[in-house]
């Protein structure tokens, strides 16, 4: 396409994800943490899984074209999303046992929105670059991106509606419950393309 360098465009965005999602998962656990808030803490646990899923993409195009690695590498990273939404549903789930809630979601509502902006970028240059290298483990890093923008929606709608209702304790849990469900189903999809007999390595996309 134009004679642009795709795999070292690939290559740019991972090094970006991995620079601003080790920043926004350490904010966001940070803040978290000291909120006993479930859905912050994992979605900035879920800025860790970028990081991950860009290492992978990066260890993948040291060795382009072999099946194998790109099928580990995507396998790969559905299984840390299935790990992350085990964890976040647990959490949230010992948060709804406890009828416990954070005492502010403002953190949450800048860390979503910033993310937001920052996501729909790097989604949008993953898939131009999945589809012309044809690569699934792109693409898997492209649904990393798209993932994430999804879960800063479900932060930020969550962390509005218990600034305005301070009354629905259970608001935090809840979003936490609906980014487990989101992440899950997005792992679970990875492994199940990683272990087809009909995994080729592209992305799949126009197809």
């Amino acid at each position: 396409m134009n004679g642009v360098d795709w795999r070292r465009r690939a290559l740019w965005l991972a090094g970006f994800t991995i620079a601003y999602n080790l920043l926004e998962g350490l904010v966001s656990m940070a803040f978290g943490w000291a909120d006993d808030s479930v859905a912050l803490f994992g979605f900035g646990a879920d800025s860790f899984i970028e990081v991950a899923s860009a290492l992978l993409v990066l260890w993948k195009l040291l060795d382009h074209g072999n099946l194998e690695r790109e099928r580990k590498a995507t396998r790969g990273i559905g299984r840390l999303f299935l790990g992350l939404a085990l964890g976040i549903a647990g959490g949230a789930i010992l948060q709804l046992t406890a009828r416990t809630h954070p005492p502010t979601t403002v953190p949450g509502l800048v860390i979503s929105a910033l993310s937001l902006a920052f996501m729909v970028f790097l989604w949008r240059a993953k898939l131009k670059t999945a589809r012309a290298l044809d690569s699934a483990t792109v693409a898997a890093d492209a649904a990393c991106s798209r993932a994430c923008i999804q879960l800063s929606l479900v932060l930020f709608a969550g962390s509005l509606l218990f600034l305005l209702f301070p009354a629905l304790w259970w608001v935090d849990a809840a979003a936490a419950l609906a980014l487990a469900f989101l992440i899950g189903k997005e792992g679970l999809g990875m492994v199940r393309a990683a272990n087809s007999d009909c995994f080729t390595g592209g992305c799949g996309c126009g197809h």
